[in-house]
């Protein structure tokens, strides 16, 4: 067998294994959907035609997306900031903070005992 048909033939068959990466992107993405799934009913129902996500997006970075408009919040050591759509971050004091507390708290102990029990 010649060295060329020997590449040939591994290079195949590398092609038709499944890329790790691409795996472990999918299953990220499937994990994500699972916990936003339970992260939207902490707010109460979703009215018909509308559409809320609130999810843990990586460490320290929280998604709450309702009706087109994206919150992004990160947690930081100086505190929580956010940014909404394109504008820039912010510090979140006072009653909005207790309340991304308290909705991150219920939505970790929502999503350990239904999807990481």
């Amino acid at each position: 067998m010649s060295k060329s048909y020997l590449k040939q033939n591994l290079l195949g068959i590398l092609r038709k294994q499944p890329n790790a990466d691409a795996r472990r992107a999918a299953a990220e993405k499937d994990l994500i959907n699972a916990e936003s799934a339970l992260g939207r009913t902490l707010f109460g129902n979703v009215a018909p035609g509308h559409q809320r996500e609130f999810f843990m997006y990586k460490k320290n970075v929280w998604i709450w997306h309702e009706d087109g408009q994206t919150i992004r919040y990160e947690v930081r050591q100086n505190g929580v900031f956010k940014k909404v759509d394109e504008s820039g971050y912010h510090k979140v004091t006072g009653e909005e903070l207790e309340h991304f507390r308290k909705a991150a708290s219920a939505y970790l102990a929502l999503v350990k005992s239904r999807i990481y029990k």
